[in-house]
């Protein structure tokens, strides 16, 4: 990513605030542009030919901050900047999927990303005053490996998924989920386990 404009915003003093989990004033020239050149990367991938795959690879490589291999994004995607995102080996996202990354998004190896999945790091005063100056937080989105989201699953700021997790489709991730589990619902619970390998454990309720 050298040469890279988005890498201006990571020199201002509200990008270090924004890192360590502080408030931070989003009014920032450097910080829209670096959304700006993101949203341009988006545009040209999403108008990329589905024929083009290396092209569309290679693009998802510029968007991204790291990138493992044998990588699979369908369009149309959206990120904040594409700086905070870290995918690893074989992972897939499948159409329509939101990564709002002024924090850390970090997916491990085997993840399977459903059609219109968000993950949203993005956290915003609850009172007035400060969400209208455009104030904000960010907190890290962090997922294991061997992880499959359904379509139409939403992470909020903040949470932790670990390994070898089945998200159904629809879900609300609001707390953290632990190894070996299936979890359903808004907000999602844990509704079964699973063993290492990925079987079922139990088929009763949790």
């Amino acid at each position: 990513m050298k040469n890279d404009i988005r890498r201006e915003w990571e020199k201002e003093v509200e990008f270090v605030k924004c890192m360590s989990g502080q408030m931070y004033d989003t009014k920032i020239p450097a910080r829209d542009a670096a959304h700006q050149a993101a949203n341009d990367i988006c545009w040209e991938f999403n108008n990329t030919k589905p024929s083009d795959v290396k092209r569309r690879e290679e693009l998802i490589r510029k968007l991204f901050n790291k990138v493992g291999k044998n990588v699979y994004v369908e369009p149309f995607i959206w990120v904040g900047f594409g700086t905070n995102i870290e995918v690893g080996d074989n992972f897939f996202a499948n159409n329509c999927c939101n990564f709002m990354d002024p924090g850390k998004i970090t997916f491990g190896n085997d993840v399977f990303v459903g059609a219109n999945c968000g993950f949203y790091t993005a956290h915003h005063p609850i009172g007035t005053e400060l969400r209208n100056k455009y104030y904000e937080w960010a907190f890290p989105i962090t997922v294991g490996d061997n992880v499959w989201f359904g379509s139409d699953c939403t992470v909020v700021p903040g949470v932790t998924i670990g390994s070898n997790v089945v998200v159904a489709a629809g879900s609300v991730i609001v707390h953290d989920v632990p190894d070996n589990c299936v979890v359903a619902g808004n907000p999602a619970k844990v509704v079964k386990q699973l063993s290492p390998d990925g079987t079922t454990r139990a088929a009763r309720e949790v």
